[in-house]
């Protein structure tokens, strides 16, 4: 049996949408899908808070309806819910090691000052071992088709085998994109596109049957990025494994993607 995918759930109202994109997922992958509720109990030395009875009970409830709810819109799905007394980033860290991906909802588009995307969204996006899926309350799927972004300097081999698994399950095409090529660096137009095709080409070889498109862009990468997604039901961006630090640094395509793609952006580790 393959490890599931976990979904972090919380109860706002960005919960229920990245779990029935899950839902979705699982289905297409054959995988048993996990919702996790992380509940900081008070410690055993605290006094009893009131109503604290009636906070574990709409924990409870809450992972109780959203269940039911997944299994009447998605037959055949094998879920399972789970409050963990820990807290929320160490939880959903845990959970991600033994997991196929970890599904988060994201609060929406456009804040300004980029406090869109919340303390334990870019924690857990910074430091989760397996792949993290944003998933925005109004994102629809709608096309089959995948984004990715290549970086042609240091590893990309995790980012571009998700991104070609990702649109073969899916019957997609493939829209790979690398922007900053010729934008004044070393870096001509003719030299990024070989080095793109030699990227792309065992990926294509082992997927014969996922039609693939290149893009070369001289824009800064994350609006190269950015202008190159719409269209798509999915963005997959890698992530260079950093050194722990207390403060997460995403880096600009990631911070530009989480915040204004047209569709669910997936960071995947990439050692």
């Amino acid at each position: 049996m393959g490890a599931p995918i976990v979904v972090g759930v919380d109860g706002f109202a960005e919960s229920p949408p990245a779990a029935h994109w899950a839902a979705r997922e699982a289905l297409l992958r054959d995988l048993r899908l996990r919702l996790i509720h992380a509940w900081n109990p008070p410690s055993p030395e605290a006094p009893t808070l009131p109503h604290e009875d009636d906070l574990n009970y709409w924990a409870q409830r809450l992972l109780t309806d959203l269940v039911g709810e997944l299994r009447d819109t998605h037959p055949g799905l094998r879920v399972s819910a789970e409050l963990v007394p820990r807290e929320t980033v160490p939880a959903l860290l845990d959970a991600a090691r033994d997991a196929e991906m970890l599904v988060l909802g994201s609060r929406g588009r456009g804040t300004p000052g980029g406090f869109l995307l919340g303390s334990t969204g870019r924690h857990v996006l910074a430091h989760g071992e397996r792949p993290v899926v944003m998933v925005h309350a109004d994102d629809r799927p709608l096309t089959a088709d995948v984004t990715v972004g290549v970086c042609l300097r240091g590893a990309r081999e995790e980012t571009l085998r998700f991104a070609f698994d990702a649109a073969a399950r899916r019957g997609g095409a493939l829209r790979a994109v690398h922007a900053g090529a010729g934008a004044g660096g070393p870096e001509s137009e003719e030299a990024a596109a070989d080095a793109l095709d030699a990227a792309l080409r065992p990926w294509r070889e082992k997927y014969p049957g996922v039609p693939v498109a290149e893009a070369l862009t001289s824009e800064r990468p994350a609006l190269g990025v950015m202008h190159t997604a719409p269209g798509s039901g999915l963005l997959v961006l890698g992530r260079a494994e950093t050194e722990p630090d207390p403060v997460p640094h995403l880096g600009p395509v990631i911070q530009a993607a989480v915040h204004h793609a047209p569709c669910p952006v997936v960071v995947v580790p990439c050692g």
